[in-house]
């Protein structure tokens, strides 16, 4: 009777055991019903790489998007930034993002141009007079139409970044007129800028926007296209004497996410995204002119000589282009030509 009575109480404590063991791994024992567990994917961090100066307005603004996707997150979300090329340079940056190898990349629209030519919209020789006509393109049927384009390659666009007006420096004379440029060896940042160079009698050179420093100083260039505030931020004053204002072109440049890695952040992860990368955008475009004066007075302080080609002398330069804007059409068929019509077109 004794050895039975023992058998129960053993059988009973058993059972006290496996009852706390089920109840532990239901969740019973450590939360409050219905409180779901803490799941280490909430946190998530996005690479994202750029070739650009930390002290240029377009690599301050990705330190600005970063700061409001961590505030908007509440430091869920992190954007760890590689400015400077630390990963890629402009040239490898798109293979990159888009076989997934940076999850968020920023380049030039005409580094894109390779693998979706319309990209090179911006770089057409004077279709774009204003600030203005830039940011409402981008807001209608080009944004539309890039966008659209960028997917098919496997990344989402998030910010149209303004880089500026495209102006002309070099060592050789001061370029006053289209004539000035025959003989000069200019690199040139993407396919359509080459054509440009071409087209007012230049040679064109292809490097990667930090190789030009070295090559301006050691000869192997006499002059390069680019912006103001990329003139400044790299230098260029150092290895360049002088500086023709053209405008004649407003090359973009893009941040982008690789689309699989988008489609792995949840709704509202999205959504922080996305404000954030709209409220950067505003902001740099309200910005961009005056960094870009800026720049310029920094550029004549640092002893560059500035030629302004005046408003009545534009026609000549816009003549002695117009085959490039014929170029890009028929590189880019019935999409390129309407493009080009609604930009010519935008009040």
């Amino acid at each position: 009777m004794k050895k039975r009575h023992s058998l129960l109480q053993l059988v009973a404590v058993l059972a006290l055991v496996v009852f706390a063991v089920v109840a532990v791994g239901c969740g019973g024992g450590s939360k409050p019903a219905g409180q779901a567990p803490e799941k280490a994917a909430d946190k998530v961090t996005l690479k994202l790489a750029h070739n650009l100066p930390i002290t240029n307005h377009m690599a301050r603004g990705m330190e600005s998007f970063a700061k409001k996707v961590s505030e908007k997150s509440k430091g869920a979300i992190t954007v760890q930034i590689f400015p400077s090329g630390q990963l890629y340079n402009d040239k490898s940056m798109n293979d990159a993002l888009m076989a997934g190898g940076i999850e968020i990349g920023m380049n030039s629209t005409a580094m894109w141009a390779s693998a979706i030519p319309v990209m090179e919209i911006f770089d057409v020789p004077f279709l774009f007079p204003s600030y203005e006509k830039v940011a409402k393109a981008l807001d209608g049927k080009v944004g539309e139409t890039l966008a659209a384009e960028m997917q098919k390659k496997g990344v989402k666009p998030l910010i149209w970044v303004d880089y500026g007006f495209v102006q002309f420096g070099n060592n050789k004379l001061p370029l006053t007129k289209p004539e000035d440029f025959k003989g000069l060896k200019l690199r040139g940042y993407g396919e359509l800028p080459s054509e440009t160079i071409k087209a007012l009698g230049a040679a064109p050179v292809s490097m990667g926007a930090g190789e030009v420093y070295m090559a301006l100083q050691r000869g192997t260039i006499d002059g390069q296209t680019s912006g103001t505030t990329a003139m400044f931020d790299r230098k260029m004053y150092e290895v360049t004497k002088y500086l023709t204002m053209t405008n004649h072109a407003f090359p973009e440049f893009v941040t982008a996410i690789n689309l699989k890695a988008w489609n792995k952040l949840s709704a509202d992860q999205k959504k922080i995204i996305e404000e954030a990368a709209k409220e950067v955008q505003t902001a740099i475009r309200s910005e961009v002119k005056n960094e870009e004066d800026k720049a310029l007075k920094n550029l004549k302080d640092k002893g560059m000589q500035v030629h302004v080609v005046p408003a009545g002398e534009l026609a000549a330069w816009q003549k002695a282009t117009e085959s490039v804007q014929a170029l890009f059409i028929k590189r880019t068929g019935e999409a390129g030509k309407q493009m080009v019509e609604f930009c010519k077109n935008l009040k």
